[in-house]
């Protein structure tokens, strides 16, 4: 039961998205991220098991692709400057085609290689567009720039979860809830 309430979460809140692009991608990004620790704390509100089950690693990278796909709906209508929305769209559909190679031959390599550089993309611009928007790249050199730094970062990222298999969560789970790192 609280992995199907995560799960609906994951469904649900992504639409939130086509209200308010910056703060529905940012809550869709965060419940992405804590959800094996939502399962627990729902789990142990609710004093039942709370596991995903074996199959959950697959349905995640389909969650993921569906509140991107919200986000790049956003990006090709919304998005007046045609070299944001280009790149964010080649990103967009550069992540597409990594997951899909990496479901047809689980090489998990393959999601390095295709990091998700798009949701970093579309946070920057949404966020610059707000805060500073002088820091948007209007050239290809300003933009080559832009996605070097946000690469390093996410490329560091994608190597530890996808590549060394270090999941910070077992961490972070066993901080919270004192369910032992497995």
């Amino acid at each position: 039961m609280p992995a199907i309430i995560v799960i609906a979460l994951r469904l649900v809140v992504p639409l939130t998205i086509f209200r308010w692009p910056l703060a529905g991608g940012l809550l869709s990004m965060l419940v992405d991220a804590l959800d094996v620790i939502l399962v627990d704390a729902i789990a142990r509100t609710m004093g039942v098991p709370g596991e995903f089950g074996p199959t959950y690693a697959q349905i995640d990278k389909w969650l993921d692709i569906y509140y991107l796909a919200f986000e790049a709906v956003v990006v090709g209508r919304r998005w007046p400057e045609a070299i944001l929305r280009r790149t964010g769209l080649a990103l967009f559909g550069w992540r597409l085609l990594g997951v899909v190679l990496f479901e047809a031959t689980a090489i998990r390599p393959l999601l390095v290689v295709f990091p998700n550089l798009f949701e970093n993309f579309y946070l920057y611009v949404l966020i610059a567009r707000r805060i500073a928007p002088r820091l948007l790249p209007r050239t290809p050199a300003q933009l080559l720039l832009v996605l070097v730094i946000l690469y390093v970062p996410k490329a560091i990222q994608e190597w530890a979860l996808h590549f060394e298999e270090i999941h910070p969560w077992q961490w972070l789970r066993s901080v919270l809830f004192g369910v032992p790192e497995t």
